[in-house]
């Protein structure tokens, strides 16, 4: 069954329905009876934003860090760092986290959604999307491409992109690499470590 929850939450705080896991398998379903849910919104959608939570099973703060109850816990609701969309039935779609969400020049781009887009493109075996620094949009996207032999036609993937992604999704920056990404033992990448190591080249386009 789908579900979300955090250390924090000890741990449920969504659960999807058996009945809905068909029709449905892209959510985390409903928030469960002991728990309140909201959004931030990060931008003209107030269906989209930042997920926030209390209840019962929510931590009402960290051991002896402070800081962190400062920034995380508000107004006695938790801040998730997780961007999310709640749809009309109130079922929850986890959208991407925030530090991944790329500003380019106003427009937020879903770091995982292009990276679900570049998994299916040719030759592509794994990928990982980062914010490249721009002095006029802000931040533009960038992707970390990995081959079998380290080389990719950039042209046929970027043509990939552009069937499914709207064209400022499209990265503009690449780099491709033989080696594997880094992970955690959970299985997800370490993007903070591939930011640091990548090398970008010149723009695509």
């Amino acid at each position: 069954m789908n579900g979300y929850g955090m250390t924090e939450s000890a741990s449920l705080i969504t659960v999807l329905p058996d009945a809905d896991a068909v029709a449905h398998a892209d959510s985390v379903g409903y928030a469960v009876p002991s728990v309140d849910i909201g959004i931030v919104p990060i931008g003209d959608d107030r269906s989209v934003g930042e997920l926030v939570v209390r209840g019962a099973n929510v931590t009402g703060g960290y051991w002896q860090r402070p800081d962190a109850d400062a920034d995380t816990i508000i107004g006695g609701w938790l801040h998730t760092g997780d961007v999310v969309r709640v749809d009309d039935a109130g079922r929850v779609h986890i959208v991407d986290r925030i530090k991944d969400i790329i500003n380019r020049g106003g427009e937020n781009v879903s770091s995982i959604e292009v990276e679900a887009v570049l998994l299916s493109a040719p030759g592509v075996l794994d990928a990982a999307v980062l914010p490249v620094p721009d002095d006029v949009m802000g931040e533009k996207v960038g992707a970390v491409l990995v081959s079998e032999s380290g080389e990719l036609d950039l042209d046929a993937v970027l043509d990939h992109c552009r069937r499914s992604l709207a064209d400022f999704k499209v990265p503009q920056f690449a780099a491709v690499s033989g080696e594997a990404l880094p992970r955690n033992a959970g299985g997800k990448l370490l993007k903070r470590r591939i930011r640091d190591e990548v090398t970008w080249g010149n723009p695509l386009r």
